[in-house]
């Protein structure tokens, strides 16, 4: 039987997935990686330290399965967005890699609005200039470490490094290089305007490649760094969102994908390339041929539960402390939660953004306020999905969950009632790396595109249906809807 394997560089792990051909999961290995913050809004990783984990994944993968390389037909890759790899002109790393959730950039986001303008930038790449995209931080090398700047003759992504490494090739696919705000995302290709206006030579940007689309193989040096065969076909793959919206199946415009992990992402695919006019939905390539998507990020979903449980009750499992929030009414007796703990994106993209609770009286148990931030996450959610159904669902559509905080029946019912649409589970966990291996399996010939992969590769389970709860919550998401606007000075302030 043929195999197909995953890799995924995130910001917490270098993880290597190997499936069969039907979708099933032989061997998962994961190596945790560190991540490093010199300073104030500063967030950094060492490339070397990728390639260390992802080789030790491969090999723990293979020896799990019992397998060899020569059993696997082809590799996916993706990994964490935006995050800023330079090279010199003998492919070493000149200095830490600037990652996805680094907030240094401001005055480059000014900048690159003031030069090509804020509504062109939009049209051109989808998104507004965002503190955690790629341009802006090479920009900054640019302006604070002219030395480093001087000697860049490469531009990579996080996951693209480590295609270079297995390879010795540069190529980055296009779902990841729309997150650079470097690319014409409707041309897909790019952008000459962008790439003159910020001075940024072309030859330092690798070409792209569809998902589906081998780019390269395994080197010799590769293989031997790995137990990978030489000669083994390495794809296109994707940016861990577009890879773990395939990894869902959502790669039509009828199927709609919500994450709940540490941020919370909401994933529409278009047919068509289209843009928010305000740029508070991102407006990406897909990792498909001819296909989009918008995506609506909240940066503390699943993590604002997490730091509320560390923060509240951390001699207290999970499960306990969700039954307590089941226990309590919708709309937590007039309680809210703002999840904005690290800043916010979608539709507030303010770094300032700070969270809070809202309504607290004499009355409220800890039940309350669980509740309430299970809650204010759906409706953070909804802010997202709001911005999409005003960009135009289709007539009919399916909302598929995953994501550690998918797996709350609590937390799945709350979100159904917030949305106020039926959530539908799907059978596998593994996200971007089980995404990238289904792009594998296209390019390996086991079948003709993703949709028919998706199709026999994952299993949908019941669906979570809307309860009478969500009359409650259309009224409670209004006054949601004004507790950031009646705030955003003060969290300036502070």
């Amino acid at each position: 039987m043929p195999y197909l394997m995953g890799l995924d560089i995130s910001t917490t792990g270098a993880k290597a997935l190997i499936i069969d051909e039907t979708g099933a999961v032989v061997a998962v290995a994961n190596s945790p990686q560190p991540i490093s913050q010199p300073q104030p809004l500063w967030s950094e990783q060492n490339p070397a330290d990728w390639w260390d984990g992802i080789s030790a994944s491969i090999r723990g993968a293979l020896a799990g399965s019992g397998l060899s390389g020569d059993d696997i037909s082809a590799i996916g890759l993706t990994g964490q967005m935006h995050g800023l790899v330079l090279l010199d002109e003998k492919g070493a790393v000149l200095r830490p890699s600037i990652l996805w959730n680094d907030q240094r950039t401001q005055a480059q986001c000014d900048e690159m609005t003031a030069r090509i303008g804020a509504r062109r930038l939009i049209e051109l790449t989808g998104n507004p200039a965002v503190t955690g995209f790629t341009a802006p931080k090479l920009l900054w090398v640019r302006d604070n470490e002219p030395e480093v700047y001087a000697r860049v003759k490469q531009v990579l992504l996080p996951k693209d490094y480590i295609r270079y490494k297995l390879t010795d090739a540069y190529a980055t696919d296009l779902a990841g290089a729309a997150g650079t705000s470097l690319l014409n995302v409707a041309e897909r290709a790019w952008s000459a305007e962008v790439l003159d206006a910020l001075e940024i030579p072309a030859e330092w940007l690798p070409p792209v490649h569809e998902g589906t689309q081998v780019t390269s193989t395994i080197s010799a040096a590769g293989a031997a760094a790995t137990g990978l065969k030489s000669g083994t076909p390495v794809v296109g793959g994707g940016g861990d969102q577009a890879a773990g919206a395939v990894g869902m199946g959502c790669v039509s415009p009828d199927k709609i994908g919500v994450t709940v992990g540490t941020s919370g992402v909401v994933f529409a695919p278009l047919s068509r390339y289209t843009f928010e006019a305000e740029g508070r939905l991102h407006a990406f390539c897909h990792a498909l041929p001819d296909t989009w998507h918008f995506m609506g990020v909240m940066l503390s979903a699943a993590g604002s539960l997490q730091w509320y449980k560390d923060t509240f009750a951390p001699e207290l499992a999970f499960d306990a402390l969700l039954a307590e929030a089941a226990e309590s009414p919708a709309g937590s007796d007039g309680l809210f939660f703002l999840p904005y703990l690290t800043g916010e994106r979608t539709p507030h993209p303010d770094p300032l953004a700070r969270g809070a609770f809202i309504g607290i009286t004499s009355r409220h148990t800890r039940g309350h306020m669980t509740r309430a931030v299970l809650e204010g996450v759906a409706f953070g959610l909804k802010d997202s999905f709001t911005l999409v159904n005003q960009a135009g669902l289709p007539d009919e559509f399916e909302v598929r969950i995953s994501g550690g905080g998918a797996k709350s029946p609590v937390w799945q019912q709350i979100i159904a009632d917030v949305l106020n649409a039926p959530l539908v589970n799907i059978n596998t966990t593994e996200g971007g790396a089980f995404g990238a291996a289904i792009l594998a399996s296209v390019a390996a010939g086991f079948y003709d595109d993703a949709a028919s992969a998706c199709e026999a590769m994952i299993q949908t389970g019941d669906a979570v249906a809307v309860s009478a709860d969500a009359e409650v919550y259309a009224e409670r998401y209004s006054v949601y809807q004004s507790l950031y606007p009646a705030l955003k000075e003060t969290f300036a302030r502070l």
